[in-house]
């Protein structure tokens, strides 16, 4: 099977390590990938939000699975384009993808669907957001209706700063906020058969203590031992396969990668938001433990047959990732600094690094070019140890002005 991925972060670096270690391909290619992705995969140039390049690319390459890896692409119909030559796609049309692009359209289906999630207005004028922020009072819950890279939301005391971002977001949905701790659960779906993966918890916020401003992603983990054995089984009752089904009834089947934000909070579980792609940096750990080859599933998803797929199989292995951010993210990030010390990060045992925002300068050494730089995966037999692995790694790596956090996996490693 000749395998072409759609992207260049480290979801798309975790899809293709995956992919690359998968006997049944023969030929992986990535576009736009990065420095690292370019170690496994050969990469070309494209803009992953024309879909007649990318569908012409698939062609040239003879590729028999295109995977589209990112939300701007799909929401931008780039699946429904390379469908049109005939070319299987892991990924959502643009009229599914919509469950991401638009948080509204979200609430809609699940309110048809009876899917658990959080009372919500979806306001457009200031007096609407008003209204809203005052019915549901502090800790206020601001979300951008359209695509923000993971930085659209704002949960926060403040008022003048909900409201300030309510007003700049243009149609904006405004809901109660939701107590309980987060769950990212992913599911391979080819429009009626529905997959589970393994849960996964990932780090929002920019510091330490879940402080400072919501990010793409800071780090992630899996499985999480402190959540209820018949969660997955529960969610696939309650949510996934009712979305599914719903999306299926009104005309717009989702085949791809739908991924649910979850609380788990103390009325049940409830919909935080949901997303038509792999998450980054979930994806990191999730495809860590994953024991099944990855390209078979992925391509009976895209030509409707899942319902073939026998069970997936999974490591009994924990897997812990840490994000390695340049300069000044989730502000205006710094780039073109060099990042050393990457093969001695590799060295240690169960531990590898996926490259996020990087690509090679002029003299070939690979510089940061993005906001979240790296990711660094570990595995072991227990969250403790490859904790212990992913940070021995993260302190090999330097880059000038970079930052992580350093407490990912920190309470549920120590079983609070």
């Amino acid at each position: 099977m000749k395998v072409l991925v759609i992207g260049g972060g480290a979801r798309e670096h975790a899809l293709c390590r995956s992919l690359s270690l998968d006997p049944d391909v023969t030929a992986l290619h990535c576009a736009p990938g990065n420095a690292g992705i370019a170690e496994v995969a050969e990469v070309h140039a494209v803009d992953a939000l024309d879909g007649a390049a990318v569908a012409e690319l698939a062609g040239a390459l003879g590729a028999d699975l295109v995977v589209v890896g990112p939300e701007a692409p799909l929401v931008a119909g780039v699946a429904d384009v390379v469908r049109e030559h005939g070319i299987p796609v892991f990924g959502p049309s643009a009229e599914a993808a919509r469950l991401e692009g638009s948080k509204a359209f979200a609430k809609d289906v699940m309110a048809a669907a009876g899917v658990p999630t959080a009372r919500s207005y979806v306001c457009t004028t200031p007096e609407e957001i008003d209204e809203a922020l005052d019915a549901f009072g502090a800790p206020y819950v601001v979300k951008d209706d359209g695509l923000a890279a993971g930085k659209g939301v704002v949960v926060t005391g403040d008022l003048a700063a909900a409201r300030e971002h309510a007003l700049a977001c243009g149609q904006v949905v405004i809901e109660e906020f939701l107590d309980g701790p987060e769950v990212s659960l992913f599911a391979i779906t080819d429009g009626e058969t529905v997959l589970p993966l393994q849960p996964a918890q990932d780090f929002k916020r920019a510091l330490d203590g879940d402080e400072g401003p919501n990010t793409g992603g800071m780090g992630a983990y899996s499985p999480l031992p402190w959540a209820d054995p018949k969660l997955v089984d529960e969610l696939m009752e309650t949510v996934l396969q009712p979305t599914v089904d719903e999306l299926r009834r009104r005309g717009t089947p989702f085949s791809g990668l739908l991924f649910a934000g979850l609380a788990i909070t103390s009325r049940g579980v409830r919909v935080i938001e949901f997303n038509a792609r792999f998450g980054d940096p979930e994806t990191q750990v999730v495809l860590a433990r994953l024991k099944t080859p990855l390209a078979s599933v992925l391509l009976n998803a895209a030509t409707g047959n899942l319902a073939a797929e026998p069970p997936l199989r999974w490591r009994s292995d924990a897997a812990v990732t840490v994000v390695v951010a340049s300069h000044n993210y989730p502000g205006t990030p710094r780039t073109g600094d060099v990042i050393e010390g990457l093969d001695e990060a590799a060295k240690v045992p169960g531990t590898y690094v996926l490259h996020a925002g990087t690509k090679h300068d002029a003299a070939g050494q690979v510089v940061s070019a993005g906001g979240r730089v790296l990711s660094v995966t570990a595995t072991g037999e227990s969250l403790e140890a490859a904790r212990t692995r992913a940070y021995e790694a993260v302190s090999r790596i330097r880059l000038d002005g970079s930052h992580h956090r350093t407490d990912i996996a920190a309470k549920a490693a120590a079983g609070q």
